[in-house]
């Protein structure tokens, strides 16, 4: 069956820098275009970066812009999330999940577009 496996959250103070890495088994990699969502207590599940088949095309959520970086390795089957400059509202737990959509996902930030998730990683930030 499926599985995304998430890795590398932890406990880290305002300002550090922490990796992400999901990793994939039980379906076709390269096919699905991947990304990672955030939820913190009481919120809802929030956009945080999306990485296309290619691997070329990325988007990001506007509260992450500019300090995070996703990438995928087709190989490894696995897609990181690299965060600099931690904030505490970064606060959450970050999830990875799978898109099986061909064309362009206009709806792309929709928790609802993805048909496979992990089963989450937190992710502390300390002011």
């Amino acid at each position: 069956q499926v599985q995304l496996v998430e890795s590398g959250g932890g406990l880290v103070q305002a300002g550090d820098s922490l990796r992400l890495s999901c990793a994939a088994s039980g379906l076709t990699f390269s096919s699905y275009a991947m990304g990672w969502f955030r939820q913190a207590p009481g919120k809802e599940r929030e956009f945080v970066a999306r990485v296309d088949r290619s691997g070329f095309g990325t988007l990001y959520g506007d509260s992450v812009r500019g300090r995070f970086t996703i990438a995928r390795d087709d190989a490894k089957k696995t897609v990181d999330l690299q965060m600099n400059s931690l904030k505490p509202e970064d606060t959450a737990v970050y999830y990875c999940a799978a898109d099986s959509t061909v064309t362009y996902n206009t709806y792309f930030y929709r928790p609802t577009e993805y048909e496979y998730w992990g089963q989450g990683t937190q992710v502390t930030v300390s002011s």
